[in-house]
Order: structure tokens, then sequence, then C-alpha cells
């Protein structure tokens, strides 16, 4: 009886072990971010940087010092994009992803990535994200560089091109259509989520 009340006490002791150890942790995207819009015209090529970007994710460190990313989302002021062309082609980008009507462009992650090994170097994922732009809504696969130099961070950054008209965003035009931008636009970001005491 003895023993068997002993064996319970390691079970339920290593089951605690290893909860404790798999333990889902909330990060939140820290101000250092970076994320920038590259696109051409029939003139020159143009870029935009959004200034107010927020974000959490979820992440579990497993014992083997590798890590889930089990929730990730991301939200993008409109109005907060600026271009290096002024403030007519902020206007037009404006008007191009409503932003009256949808002021966020969203990013949700949709599948869980596992076993992310991360570190100082980086670790390319794949990952199925939501991506909402201009209140369209569709799924796009991501790889991004997964990097950490601890527990307390997680650093994403990568780049996709995607088509404005895939999300029904007529590509912006100035100076009586005269100045056309193309349809293809990159994105760029850099992204540092960090635990929040």
């Amino acid at each position: 009886m003895k023993a068997l009340r002993s064996i319970l006490l390691i079970v339920t002791a290593f089951i605690f072990l290893c909860a404790d150890n798999q333990v889902s942790t909330k990060y939140t995207l820290s101000q250092d971010y970076s994320v920038g819009i590259h696109g051409t015209s029939n003139l020159h090529e143009w870029d935009e940087k959004l200034g107010n970007v927020s974000g959490s994710g979820v992440i579990n460190w497993n014992n083997d010092g590798t890590f889930d990313l089990n929730a990730l989302a991301v939200k993008m002021e409109v109005r907060s994009i600026i271009s290096s062309e002024g403030a007519t082609m902020n206007n037009n980008t404006y008007k191009a992803l409503k932003a009256d009507t949808y002021p966020n462009i969203l990013f949700e992650l949709v599948t869980p990535v596992k076993s992310i090994s991360g570190g100082p170097r980086g670790q390319d994922i794949t990952a199925r994200v939501k991506l909402t732009i201009a209140g369209v809504t569709r799924i796009e696969a991501l790889t991004v560089s997964a990097m950490s130099t601890g527990r307390n961070n997680v650093i994403f950054e990568g780049s996709k091109t995607l088509m404005m008209t895939d999300y029904n965003i007529e590509p912006p035009v100035a100076l009586f259509r005269t100045i056309k931008t193309g349809n293809e636009i990159t994105v760029h970001f850099r992204g540092n989520f960090v635990i929040i005491p």
C-alpha cells in the first residue's frame, strides 16, 4: 500500500512538473517593430511605412528548448501609413484601402506552428494566416524567420508579395490618372514579441 502511494505521488509530481514546463505565455509586440510596403508605378518605385501597429501572441516553450507558436494577432492602422511620395499618395492609399469603413488591416495565425527551434540565427517557418485588408479576408501562406535570444522575446521577420486586386483594392492613381501604381506590392515586416511583466 505504501509502495502504491509512493508511486502515485511520484506520478503526480511528474505530471505537475511537466505541466509547469508546458505553460503557454502571452507575448506583446514591442515598439521597435517595422512594417513597410514597397510598390511600383508607371513612373517610379515607392515606399510606405506603418506607424501604428499592435499585436500579441501565445507561445509555449517545450522541454527541449523549442517553442510552439499557438496564436498570433496583429492590427495595423490604415491611417498611420505614410508614403515616401507625400500627402497625395497618403490620401490615395487611405481611399483605396477604404479607411473610413475599414480602419485596420488585421493579421491572425490560423494554425499553430509546433517545435520551432528559433535561436539567435533563426529558423524559417511557414504559417497559414488570415489576412483582412479593406474588408476582404484571405488565407495566405507566410514564410518568416523566427528568432529568439531567450524565452523573454521572439522575433519574426520576413516579407510577403500581394496583389492588391486580390483584396478588391483598386491600385491608387494620381494626377488625373496619369500616375498609376502597379498591382503587386511587397510587405516587409519585423516584429519583436516580448513578455510584459
